[in-house]
């Protein structure tokens, strides 16, 4: 394995020592709906790290609640409602598109997150993270009326009206329109340092770098990069992981 990557991100993480501050990172993990070994392996790989793991709704296997019992440190969004796609002709996969009645949207938010809440009480975070990452630009504005104050999407500069608390992901480790397997450590660090980086000079929205997984597909690649970058983000003094929609709990 080539150590520029690394080392580009440890030397970007020392400017923000230089500078007195402290680069936060949260992890979005995607698709989750029951318990099972690779679970647990995304639990030991994370060592402690906060995860948000994004359950849909429809899908969630009441079995997943005990199996979280065992981990605190993750915590749980909503990932849409059936994870099913809506999109008119033209549009790409979306289970909340445009071309779909906003009131039939709702409808389907609120349901997902009053099952989430019942089946996670507090450990549930009353936020949204939209299939495919995609949500219609009327949408995030009503979102408090389905009961969410939160939505993550992916790498979104223009952002319309949305809830108070719009936190994005900045690296998705999977190459899906390709190998459908880990982009690299090249590629992947290079999503990561770049965010920081403008974050550091005031070119980025200024919220915590997200790294996106999809503990359900990852290849034997993806485990090593999230093991390394995770030990890596425990052990220098300028990183530090957050979950980033912890104050929504107690809303």
């Amino acid at each position: 394995m080539s150590t520029q990557p690394w080392q580009d991100l440890r030397d970007e993480l020392d400017q923000w020592a230089e500078n007195g501050r402290i680069a936060h990172f949260w992890w979005r993990d995607d698709d989750a709906v029951k318990p099972g070994p690779l679970l647990e392996r995304l639990a030991e790989t994370a060592a402690g790290a906060p995860v948000s793991l994004a359950v849909i709704p429809a899908q969630a296997d009441p079995l997943l609640q005990d199996a979280l019992d065992r981990h605190p440190s993750f915590s749980v969004i909503q990932h849409g409602y059936a994870h099913q796609s809506h999109a008119g002709p033209g549009e790409k996969k979306c289970e909340f598109p445009e071309s779909r009645d906003a009131e039939a949207m709702l409808t389907d938010l609120q349901k997902g997150r009053e099952r989430l809440a019942a089946l996670f009480g507090p450990r549930f975070r009353p936020a949204l993270a939209p299939p495919w990452n995609r949500i219609a630009d009327s949408l995030p504005a009503k979102l408090d009326r389905a009961g969410l104050s939160g939505l993550s999407t992916y790498r979104r500069a223009n952002r319309p009206p949305g809830p108070r608390c719009w936190i994005d992901t900045h690296c998705d480790i999977i190459a899906w329109r390709t190998t459908r397997g880990f982009i690299g450590d090249a590629g992947a660090f290079a999503l990561v340092t770049e965010h920081l980086r403008a974050r550091r000079k005031g070119e980025a929205i200024d919220e915590p770098t997200g790294v996106m997984t999809h503990h359900i597909v990852h290849d034997e690649a993806c485990w090593t990069f999230l093991r390394q970058f995770a030990a890596l983000v425990a052990v220098h003094p300028a990183a530090a992981w957050c979950d980033p929609f912890s104050d929504l709990a107690a809303a």
